[in-house]
């Protein structure tokens, strides 16, 4: 499955008008993005009935859509597989089904997690017919969960993470698996105001205990997960500027390692879907 170099990860095509989250998908295909990713928000993406999918698949011909990521805690794997296998076979080909385990804060029922994802996972492998590997990765971030993804799917999704993690999730995953790393995005050239954006983005997944471990692993310190954040994980975390700048920071991600980075535009609106920002960063990166 081709992911191309660069895709659209957004919020809006899980949470916004449903008539629009096709036209703008349409529009993202013929602007040259080569993934769109149907986002969700911590605790788990409500496209996992992939209905979602099969519209923004049936708005398009070419791009590959993705779920980034739909929770094992939501529906059960045997579920899952028959959503996908009811789709024609010509949009399978294209739908890539991100899986990752949410997090404590947000499921009650949240235990082991590598090992529910693992057994999830074997579940998928067990379903009449099954969900292939090949058309599944894993939203991972710690190197246990990466190498799951390796050997289980197709690769993976970290989210949220810097070009650091991008060089030590190649390492982990070896040379044959696809690293698929979301960046996100604030396109203006007036650093206070980006990083005021960003922190209001990020205060919810500060919150969260996967996330933490997952910065303190890459060499931020407790002092950097304070107080909304400091200038120095937001300025890592973020990629603020002009369509160039953002291009730098996607060209430091492809030299760590990085096989496809998916932009997330930060909006107010989870709903909102920012086509303008995704014409601009277009014109400058497809």
């Amino acid at each position: 499955m081709k992911l191309g170099t660069i895709g659209i990860w957004s919020l809006a095509f899980t949470h916004g008008d449903r008539g629009e989250a096709k036209e703008a998908a349409a529009e993202l295909e013929d602007l040259g993005y080569g993934t769109l990713w149907l986002g969700g928000d911590p605790g788990g993406n409500p496209s996992g009935d992939l209905a979602t999918a099969a519209d923004v698949l049936d708005a398009t011909d070419r791009v590959t859509v993705a779920t980034g990521c739909v929770s094992i805690w939501d529906r059960p794997a045997t579920r899952l597989a028959a959503a996908y296998h009811a789709l024609p076979e010509h949009q399978r080909a294209r739908l890539l089904v991100g899986l990752g385990v949410s997090h404590a804060e947000c499921v009650d029922r949240y235990r082991r997690p590598y090992a529910a994802l693992a057994g999830f996972l074997d579940e998928l492998d067990a379903a009449s017919p099954p969900l292939p590997a090949s058309a599944r990765i894993v939203g991972a971030h710690g190197p246990m969960m990466t190498r799951l993804g390796a050997a289980r799917s197709v690769g993976v999704h970290p989210y949220l993470v810097d070009v650091t993690h991008t060089a030590r999730a190649r390492s982990e995953l070896g040379t044959a698996s696809l690293l698929a790393t979301q960046q996100t995005v604030i396109l203006t050239t007036a650093p206070a105001t980006a990083r005021s954006r960003a922190r209001t983005m990020l205060a919810p997944y500060l919150r969260l205990a996967n996330y933490r471990e997952a910065w303190l692993r890459i060499g931020f310190d407790s002092g950097d997960l304070a107080d909304g954040g400091s200038d120095r994980l937001v300025d890592a975390l973020f990629a603020c500027g002009t369509p160039d700048e953002i291009a730098a920071r996607i060209t430091e991600h492809t030299k760590a390692g990085a096989d496809h980075i998916a932009l997330q535009v930060v909006t107010a609106d989870r709903s909102h879907f920012a086509r303008a920002a995704w014409r601009e960063l277009a014109a400058a990166l497809c």
